[in-house]
């Protein structure tokens, strides 16, 4: 009988050195503003409170979150630092998040006068950020729509219900630093600025700076930036240049076990509607992670992975829950591992080369890696 050895089916292994240090990276550009590390949606995948850990080790000061859950999880977490939570529909439980001590951010007097209910609540002022859409269009209070914006922050905090910590706003081409639409930008975030300090307010930290912009546009920075994906030592795009040149290490390497390898004759379909055909005699690898596992069905005979020291094409449509490798005559077993990205160190495909492979962005490569998936934090 063999020895049972308990070796996870697959696993994402996120190194927190990497975090440090790309993080430390990014604080150094951020030269005299502050740095806000972002920890939204898992840690992009990584695991939010490991690396919200990780990236005040290293010289973040602030953390941002998107959602009301991912800034109290961080508070029950025990982490103490400033946490901005910037998305929230009418009617959540923002007196939660006031008694917690997270800054809110608001696009619309309708949430100015939700956050102040919730002050009266919480029985104390609300930290509020406020959002000018500069021209990405989506979050943020319209130019027509800012003086008044600002006169109700005012009005509110007038009455000691709220303190308008900060003022914000958010690039469109955040992967472009390059493009004419950053300084028009800029140009019209110093303008909301200018009104909101017409307006009585004196905000602490000005912030517009995203990954790109915190690398590579210092006019951008102001008294705080915020990265998000190259705190995981991600390039925010090709523009900006390679995670390597820009002192950013990738911190996940993702990889599984062959749960099974058996040889097949030629002419074999290969998975759902046989989208691949064996051309010979061949051996094929089952690998046990799929689109419930955050592996994109797109990646159907286009994702490479790593296996038995040579990169592979995945044979055939990902399923929910696994996809096969045809490794033709190379002596591939059961227990064998297989890398679908990391680093890249050991030639392994990188998050940038599967996000190249499918025409998408590291960003959704990372971030969708499912809950299945067991995260194991190295050098915490």
């Amino acid at each position: 009988m063999g020895h049972l050895v308990a070796a996870p089916r697959a696993c994402a292994v996120v190194d927190l050195d990497a975090v440090r240090e790309s993080t430390a990276t990014l604080v150094a550009r951020a030269g005299s503003a502050a740095t806000m590390a972002v920890v939204k949606a898992d840690g992009y995948g990584h695991g939010m409170v490991p690396c919200a850990r990780a990236a005040l080790e290293a010289g973040a000061s602030w953390l941002g979150v998107a959602v009301l859950e991912e800034a109290l999880a961080l508070r029950a977490a025990g982490i103490t630092a400033p946490v901005l939570a910037w998305l929230t529909a009418p009617g959540e439980p923002l007196p939660d998040a006031v008694a917690a001590d997270v800054d809110l951010s608001a696009s619309a007097e309708w949430a100015l006068d939700e956050i102040a209910a919730a002050a009266r609540a919480a029985g104390r002022p609300a930290r509020v950020h406020l959002k000018a859409d500069t021209g990405l269009g989506r979050a943020g209070a319209a130019a027509g729509d800012w003086p008044a914006l600002c006169d109700a922050a005012a009005a509110h905090q007038a009455e000691g219900l709220l303190d308008v910590v900060g003022v914000w706003s958010h690039f469109a081409f955040a992967d472009a630093p390059g493009h004419p639409t950053v300084q028009g930008q800029i140009g019209r975030f110093r303008e909301a600025v200018d009104i909101a300090e017409k307006a009585g307010l004196r905000p602490q930290v000005r912030h517009l700076a995203n990954s790109a912009a915190t690398l590579v546009s210092p006019e951008a920075h102001f008294d705080l930036v915020r990265p998000g994906i190259s705190v995981y030592g991600l390039s925010p795009g090709p523009d900006v240049g390679r995670s390597a040149e820009l002192g950013l290490r990738p911190a996940m390497r993702l990889s599984a076990r062959v749960a099974l390898a058996k040889r097949v004759p030629p002419g074999q379909g290969v998975s759902y509607a046989h989208r691949h055909v064996t051309a010979a005699e061949t051996t094929l690898a089952l690998v046990p992670l799929g689109y419930a596992d955050g592996v994109p069905r797109s990646a159907t005979n286009l994702g490479e992975v790593l296996l038995a020291g040579r990169r592979r094409r995945i044979a055939g449509t990902v399923c929910m829950d696994q996809f096969v490798v045809d490794v033709g005559d190379d002596p591939v077993s059961a227990g064998d591992e297989v890398v679908l990205f990391g680093p890249g160190d050991d030639g392994e495909p990188t998050a940038d080369d599967w996000a190249a492979a499918l025409g998408t962005i590291n960003y959704e490569i990372v971030t969708r890696i499912g809950s299945r998936v067991p995260r194991v934090h190295l050098n915490g």
